[in-house]
């Protein structure tokens, strides 16, 4: 459904995405895992439409997807961000701001049925269409931010960090409804995370960036398992367990090399 290959993008000196390539399935969940700065967002920006790569290709279902017609690249692809409340107009009700997406892509549709029906598949009631946002809790929110996504119909939603921001069991209920709509729609999902448990959660494949590269990859249950890769044994090693042991996390950290080749981490202007 999504091919990227070879993917290129420069910020002055710094090469924050170094040739990155994956494919995601139809109706496959695949995530990007890193930490701050290892270009995962910057790759979602440029997927979706809001960057510009300097070189490499993207495939949406075979095709380039078109770079001046926005409307038809937002069908094919849409993003759910972090934080739903600043991607939600404060000032517009929930069930306005869902009529005026669709009035945008599809302007002979019956647009309160449809309002409805979106409202139904996220688990928000008839009633919840009157609020604005600040009258929502956040897990409300983010609801209304994916059947936004929705409406649409697209083949592919890029999740940005999007339960980062939740309390833990409003995350479950919301990788739940998210688990639900691919099996009920067949819609593919690119999860862009720092959070190991969404990724085994929730994807069928992963990929593992740092400092912009590509480290390692494939199938969730296997990387999870057993990595292949220091990088990766050091994003599971760091996750507070019993008999954890920081100290040597610390030390296994100070042995991998620590700056991009071409620059330093520090300045990368992806910071989630």
């Amino acid at each position: 459904m999504l091919e990227v290959n070879n993917l290129v993008k420069r910020y002055g000196g710094l090469l924050a995405v170094d040739d990155v390539s994956f494919a995601l399935e139809e109706a496959g969940s695949l995530g990007i895992v890193g930490e701050s700065g290892s270009g995962k967002t910057t790759t979602a920006r440029i997927i979706v439409g809001l960057e510009r790569a300097d070189s490499g290709r993207i495939a949406v279902d075979g095709a380039p997807p078109p770079r001046r017609d926005r409307l038809r690249r937002a069908r094919q692809i849409q993003m759910v961000f972090q934080d739903p409340y600043l991607s939600l107009d404060p000032r517009v009700p929930v069930g306005a701001a869902l009529r005026e997406t669709l009035r945008l892509h599809f302007p002979d549709s019956d647009h309160p049925a449809r309002v409805a029906e979106l409202l139904e598949q996220v688990g928000l009631g008839q009633d919840q269409a009157a609020r604005l946002p600040r009258q929502l809790s956040g897990g409300q929110r983010q609801r209304v931010a994916i059947a936004r996504a929705l409406a649409v119909r697209p083949s592919v939603i890029v999740l940005d960090e999007a339960v980062a921001g939740l309390d833990v069991s409003v995350q479950a209920q919301i990788l739940n409804l998210l688990a639900d709509l691919r099996a009920e729609l067949g819609v593919a999902y690119l999860f862009i995370t720092h959070d190991l448990g969404v990724v085994r959660a929730i994807t069928d494949q992963v990929l593992v960036m740092r400092h912009g590269r590509v480290v390692e990859q494939g199938g969730t249950a296997r990387i999870l398992a057993a990595p292949s890769h220091p990088y990766t044994r050091l994003l599971l090693d760091s996750v507070p367990r019993p008999g954890w042991d920081p100290a040597g996390v610390a030390a296994a950290r100070r042995a991998l090399p620590s700056t991009h080749p071409e620059g330093s981490d520090a300045s990368h202007p992806d910071r989630t």
